[in-house]
């Protein structure tokens, strides 16, 4: 039983032992410590604060980056909008401007036609004259082949002008 009893000599040395322990502690080691221990303490407390200033200045960030994508989005819509109405606006002016030439070569077209049709009706009417004095030629020769007939005519046409 001496080993779970312990003797009053040791309990008076290892109390003092303790005390003095205790004492140098609390003079030299205590004070560092507590000084390490509460800077610490307030780097924890600054690096929150920093990391919750950060978190705020992210979210503003976020919220920043968000109203300048709507921002972005809807200046890409416009652009979308004016770019579609300007390439309706080029079909519109395509077609019209090919209306208008498609016009203009049908005018020229039957501005062709009639000139041609107006040459071919005069070629034609000098064509249907000169048959018309080659048939009067023929028939006035066949008329005046003889002596006679250039007689009878030639008084008929003296007597038709001393009469006007």
């Amino acid at each position: 039983m001496d080993l779970v009893t312990p003797d009053l000599g040791l309990l008076f040395w290892t109390g003092i032992v303790f005390c003095s322990l205790l004492f140098l502690l609390a003079k030299f080691a205590w004070k560092p410590i507590l000084t390490a221990v509460n800077e610490r303490g307030e780097s924890i407390a600054e690096a929150l604060e920093l990391a919750e200033k950060t978190r705020d200045e992210m979210r503003a960030l976020k919220a920043e980056n968000d109203q300048i994508l709507k921002q972005a989005k809807a200046e890409r819509d416009e652009i979308l909008k004016e770019a579609k109405e300007i390439a309706v606006s080029m079909v519109e002016s395509a077609k019209n401007k090919s209306k208008v030439e498609s016009q203009k070569i049908v005018d020229s077209a039957r501005d062709s036609i009639r000139s041609e049709k107006a040459a071919a009706m005069a070629e034609l009417k000098t064509h249907v004259a000169a048959l018309s004095l080659e048939i009067a030629e023929k028939v006035i020769r066949t008329e005046l082949s003889s002596d006679e007939k250039q007689k009878a005519l030639a008084n008929n046409l003296a007597s038709d002008i001393n009469m006007n």
